[in-house]
């Protein structure tokens, strides 16, 4: 019986997606932060992108293999800005602020539709719930669930930033499920990814896992096996309350 349900931020709970706008503004965003802690930066909006580009392709050869999360003060100290002149001592006071800044501009974000609605749907049937993010910033996640106005329906929220292990590493869903104290096989997952948020739940032996397709499935499923799949596929994150919903109902019968 499913007793908890957790789920991933960004493609889930929230629709998530980048382009060339956000792109561009991030990078000004970067310069504008530098600028104004007294960093000299170049102008060339162009290079800086390049600049940017190249440092988290850095990153990403770094956390791809290990499934490991830096701090944000290494990873825009070592990595992100290197390309600048930067070291991790120079970057470390304004770190979190860059970090929080390309998490809300690099990506677009907002909520899904009924998302408020199925978590109050899940509360009523008792439901423990929580959040499992991948994400290089320390407090962007509780931030925006605030502004989303959903903040107090979750129990816990498990961050890469904070735990240094990324899904589908199994240790950030351990330290959630000692958080929200709960066994995984009474506790459902719910992702966009099927290499991050079906894959790890499953190992970790979590009864149950929904997959919902964002824009940024595709690039982030490269190379899954096709035997991979979730338990339920589901195109609207209101079927998450009403799938448990009808099985709670058919076991009380």
């Amino acid at each position: 019986m499913i007793d908890t349900v957790l789920f991933d931020m960004g493609g889930t709970l929230e629709d998530i997606f980048t382009d060339d706008e956000s792109r561009e503004q991030s990078a000004r965003e970067v310069l504008r932060i530098l600028k104004e802690k007294g960093v000299a930066v170049p102008d060339d909006l162009a290079s800086a992108q390049k600049k940017l580009a190249d440092g988290w392709d850095r990153y990403a050869a770094y956390r791809g293999p290990t499934d490991r999360e830096l701090k944000p003060e290494e990873i825009w100290g070592q990595y992100v800005l290197t390309d600048f002149g930067l070291d991790q001592e120079t970057v470390a006071p304004f770190a979190e602020e860059l970090a929080h800044m390309w998490e809300v501009t690099y990506y677009h974000r907002t909520l899904r539709p009924r998302v408020a609605e199925m978590l109050a749907g899940l509360k009523g049937l008792g439901m423990k719930l929580g959040v499992i993010s991948n994400t290089a910033s320390l407090y962007q996640v509780f931030d925006i669930l605030e502004e989303y106005g959903i903040r107090d329906y979750f129990q816990d929220v498990t961050l890469s930033s904070v735990t240094g292990y990324r899904k589908p590493d199994q240790n950030i869903f351990k330290v959630s499920l000692n958080q929200i104290r709960s066994d995984p096989s009474t506790c459902a997952y719910v992702g966009d990814t099927l290499s991050r948020d079906v894959i790890g739940p499953q190992r970790m032996g979590f009864g149950m896992t929904f997959h919902i397709n964002s824009k940024l499935t595709k690039c982030k499923d490269v190379d899954v096996p096709k035997e991979i799949r979730a338990t339920h596929e589901i195109e609207d994150i209101y079927q998450v309350y009403a799938i448990l919903r009808d099985l709670e109902q058919h076991e009380a019968v």
